[in-house]
């Protein structure tokens, strides 16, 4: 049965396909994107490297290789982040394809009863090879499932109206790691600053110490100029890429969101008008 069916999770999720386990929904693997953080970033610091050594964009370059740890840090979160965003974006694709699919029976005079659920669900097995893994499918057989305990359609719109909220809860604490590296990579930008000052300060004393000694002044000006440097550079940086992380963060949400609201309309219509159960009638 699993060659014939439409959707295989286990093989078609981006994370599945590279022996990672995948996500539910649109949650993503942390190790899997951990591993492409660290590929991310290696490629970055090579191009970096690479721009040092043909004097391209030194002084952006320096504020990567010259400014100590922290901008290191950043841009490993930073692309921490952005694997995250990218995951997201492919899984939301793959469980948005099945909005086109029916599997409630389009004819007009389908009635979805009791007796005809079995059918929709058998149909479901035939579709898919893990429901639980795709969001629309997932909410679609739970309401079908419960068509025998439930005496009238308002009944199945409650149970409907149940799981979106759970899949609301789920989606949203699906961004909950990039919010975080959202908050931490500026924390990171000011312990940057705070070392850069302290670097300032102790060159600075010890420029005062030196004061009988012209080049000697001249030499330790340079340490409480990189302190400085290191102080505003890394704070810079990790305020371009939380901002850049915010907007894209603020996309792949609204995507989502819609996303959500698409499965809503999705189980309007394709189920609660198709409804007929007894006691509605009688």
């Amino acid at each position: 049965m699993e060659s014939t069916l439409l959707y295989r999770w286990a093989r078609q999720d981006i994370e599945q396909r590279f022996r990672f386990r995948g996500g539910r929904f649109t949650d993503t693997n942390a190790a899997f994107t951990f591993a492409l953080a660290a590929i991310f970033t290696s490629l970055a610091f090579f191009l970096l490297w690479g721009f040092a050594e043909l004097a391209i964009g030194v002084s952006l370059v320096d504020k990567f290789l010259q400014r100590g740890a922290i901008p290191a840090v950043i841009t490993f979160f930073f692309f921490w982040a952005i694997a995250i965003l990218l995951v997201k974006r492919m899984k939301l694709a793959y469980q948005r394809s099945l909005l086109t699919v029916a599997v409630i029976p389009p004819e007009r005079g389908f009635a979805l009863t009791p007796e005809t659920a079995p059918a929709c669900l058998k149909k479901i097995q035939n579709l898919v090879d893990a429901p639980e893994f795709f969001l629309l499918i997932h909410r679609v057989e739970v309401a079908l499932s419960n068509l025998s305990n439930v005496g009238n359609i308002s009944d199945v719109s409650a149970i409907l109206s149940s799981q979106s909220e759970k899949d609301e809860r789920m989606v949203a604490s699906s961004f909950n790691l990039v919010a975080g590296f959202i908050w931490a990579i500026p924390v990171f930008g000011f312990i940057g600053t705070v070392i850069g000052l302290a670097d300032a300060i102790q060159g600075f004393g010890a420029t005062l110490q030196l004061s009988t000694d012209l080049e000697a002044i001249k030499s330790s000006m340079t340490l409480v100029v990189q302190g400085l440097s290191t102080a505003f550079d890394t704070t810079l940086l990790a305020l371009i890429a939380a901002v850049v992380l915010q907007i894209i963060l603020n996309f792949q949400k609204r995507k989502e969101i819609r996303f959500l609201d698409e499965c809503d309309n999705y189980c309007q219509q394709q189920i609660l008008t198709k409804l007929r159960l007894v006691k509605d009638e009688a």
